[in-house]
């Protein structure tokens, strides 16, 4: 496999992207989110992504041009139209219109509608723990998902990230899909034909697979069964009901170029920890950080991917060949 540094496989990304009907300035947006899953060993949301990507924005599945509209409602709320574009610029746009308001109200809303693929949902949270604020992020997705005891697909794997600033250390981020795995890893594993694990998946009979390609046909399932379940649900009210968005049910792929926009919705919550507090937050935070490490055998989240980000920002990451073919031949097109 190809060994690449970060600054050229942004290169490479975002002349994929610019190739594909894409802005330039959307293509740079796009290009650092999945550079960024990429360095923190997120393969499945990096730029494997790209070709589907590419696709879509060809074909118009998803405008490549568009720009965010973005209108503040309230004091603290605030609603954006990706207008059926790429996620990242609509997200950026949102929470750093947010981020300039949660000093003064202490809490913002932040509710995108009519958007895409989100990438890592910890990458966009992590960016405000950055800048001292508490954040939590979700988003719906195309179904994947069947309510508990049914067995149709209805909802999608709808993550949820939150991240919270540290005194003298990267945030603390936590990321995770609502199914069992994140259905970008099955998606991964059946492009190279590759088994997964028991109990991630059902196929279309309802019977347990690890067939990567007959986890796609059938249906994820979520973590936690019922309780899991639930949480979904939770997350499609506040990602798509709230923000006028497509269901999972009816949203468009993901992974394909042709069909109808995914044109469903995020939900972020902005937090200034300093308005709450009875007693410093940073240093209590610190206090239940430090409680957890003592015990042996313990380790916060997010070590890894800090782990692989040192060393990707080093030594560069390695590209499936295919992949890197795929994309060498889309960046020389046009």
């Amino acid at each position: 496999m190809p060994n690449l540094t970060l600054e050229a496989l942004k290169a490479l990304a975002v002349k994929v992207l610019v190739n594909s009907q894409t802005s330039q300035a959307n293509a740079n947006m796009v290009a650092d989110a999945l550079v960024a899953a990429d360095a923190d060993g997120l393969s499945s949301h990096g730029v494997s992504r790209l070709p589907a990507y590419a696709d879509q924005a060809k074909s118009g599945k998803v405008d490549g041009f568009a720009v965010p509209d973005v209108v503040l409602t309230s004091a603290a709320a605030v609603r954006v139209d990706a207008r059926s574009g790429f996620a990242f610029p609509a997200v950026a746009q949102g929470l750093t219109e947010a981020a300039a308001l949660v000093k003064q109200t202490g809490i913002v809303g932040v509710g995108i509608g009519r958007s895409h693929h989100m990438g890592a949902a910890g990458y966009h949270v992590e960016r405000m723990a950055q800048q001292g604020l508490i954040a939590l992020g979700m988003t719906n997705s195309p179904a994947a998902i069947a309510p508990w005891g049914g067995q149709q697909r209805l909802f999608g794997t709808n993550p949820i990230a939150f991240a919270c600033p540290r005194v003298a250390a990267p945030p603390l981020v936590i990321d995770l899909s609502l199914s069992k795995a994140a259905r970008g890893k099955v998606k991964l594993a059946a492009d190279q034909q590759q088994s997964i694990p028991e109990g991630w998946a059902v196929d279309t009979d309802g019977q347990p697979t690890t067939d990567a390609q007959a986890a796609l046909d059938g249906s994820m399932l979520p973590m936690g069964d019922a309780k899991g379940a639930a949480l979904v649900l939770l997350v499609e009210i506040l990602s798509a009901t709230l923000t006028g968005s497509n269901y999972g049910y009816e949203a468009g792929s993901f992974f394909t170029g042709s069909g109808t926009a995914p044109n469903i919705g995020h939900f972020f919550i902005l937090i200034d920890p300093q308005r709450f507090a009875l007693q410093n937050f940073s240093q209590r935070f610190e206090l239940l950080l430090a409680a957890i490490e003592a015990q042996q055998g313990t380790r916060l989240p997010g070590e890894r991917r800090l782990r692989l980000r040192r060393q990707a920002e080093q030594d560069g990451v390695f590209i499936p060949d295919s992949l890197y073919a795929n994309l060498q031949q889309r960046a020389a097109a046009g």
